[in-house]
């Protein structure tokens, strides 16, 4: 499957720029009065989710009955999905820590419900919403995607979501807005990696993404996982999903979307940009400065003496994203 890169937004189609400040006239501007957005690749039928017997994660019941009426993609791999277990207690979230199981350990502090977004930049509908103002009118789909970290590890993640493009649709970028950057919840009361004094990250945490990478439609942002709401330690309650790149441009937690004329810096470029480039697509032929990226250990395999499996580029995705490269160096945009 083949998926074209969007087309610009013509300017013709741009309207003064306005900015609305109170709640209502957020949700009346981006449409949540209408008939619920059409979500492209969702497979019909009524299959059940992946899920796993006796576990609930607890969240909002409008939430969870939002997510019980996911239905399967046709954008999700057949690949055999990593154990529950293991994709909520085998995390990055340096907010809650910097060991695999310190965000399983700390997370489940952190106060979820009610959450909000700031959505600001060159859109003509910015302000703060809801979550349940933001999933309004929206059909969840369960995607089952490769997840590839920086680190040479590897899962397979059943993920609730939707498609990042059908939410930038209602905020109505200007032509002008070429990136979109995210930012995760500072709140260092309840995500004691924040308040670490040995921490080498300038908090709050901030990603970012092309305007054409974010509107691909296998760009997610995930609300739950294995059929559940999700875990505070996977990100809780909105993340980002991108399956062509590095684990950690998936931004967990977010609080702020912003429309910019400008590439974001984001956390680990700012870090160190000789190890973590803006674009991270995962690429075989380009090793981190301290370790092979050719191949990668599919979790629960053990470090020592587990099977390795091939990495592909751009995890395997690239008949759906490759195109939006064609005419880049991915040696030097890295």
């Amino acid at each position: 499957m083949l998926i074209r890169k969007p087309p610009e937004i013509n300017a013709s189609e741009i309207t003064d720029e306005s900015v609305y400040r109170s709640r209502r006239e957020i949700v009346k501007a981006m449409g949540l009065g209408a008939a619920a957005l059409a979500i492209p690749g969702v497979a019909s039928g009524n299959v059940p989710l992946r899920s796993v017997p006796g576990v609930s994660v607890s969240g909002p019941d409008w939430l969870k009955t939002q997510i019980g009426a996911a239905m399967p993609s046709d954008f999700s791999t057949t690949g055999q999905a990593t154990p529950w277990d293991v994709v909520t207690r085998y995390n990055n979230f340096y907010e809650f820590g910097s060991g695999k199981d310190d965000p399983f350990d700390n997370a489940g502090k952190l106060t979820t419900d009610p959450w909000t977004v700031e959505v600001s930049g060159e859109a003509e509908v910015t302000g703060k919403v809801g979550l349940d103002d933001l999933l309004g009118g929206i059909d969840l789909e369960e995607r089952v995607y490769r997840f590839r970290c920086v680190e040479a590890w590897s899962m397979v993640i059943p993920w609730i979501g939707f498609p990042l493009a059908s939410l930038i649709k209602r905020f109505k970028p200007l032509s002008s807005a070429r990136y979109v950057r995210f930012e995760t919840l500072y709140r260092p009361s309840e995500m004691p990696g924040q308040r670490s004094r040995f921490s080498s990250i300038d908090w709050p945490y901030i990603e970012g993404l092309r305007m054409d990478e974010a509107m691909n439609p296998l760009t997610l942002l995930a609300v739950g996982v294995y059929g559940n709401v999700m875990p505070n330690q996977n990100g809780a309650p909105l993340r980002l999903v991108v399956p062509w790149k590095y684990g950690f441009k998936s931004i967990k937690s977010i609080v702020k979307i912003e429309f910019t004329r400008t590439r974001p810096k984001t956390t680990w470029e700012i870090a160190n940009s000789r190890e973590y480039g803006f674009y991270s697509n995962v690429n075989p032929s380009v090793p981190h400065p301290r370790w092979s990226q050719a191949s990668e250990r599919r979790l629960p395999q053990p470090i020592f003496g587990g099977e390795k499996i091939k990495t592909r580029i751009f995890n395997g995705y690239g008949a759906q994203v490759a195109q939006m490269y064609a005419d880049m160096d991915l040696r030097r945009d890295f």
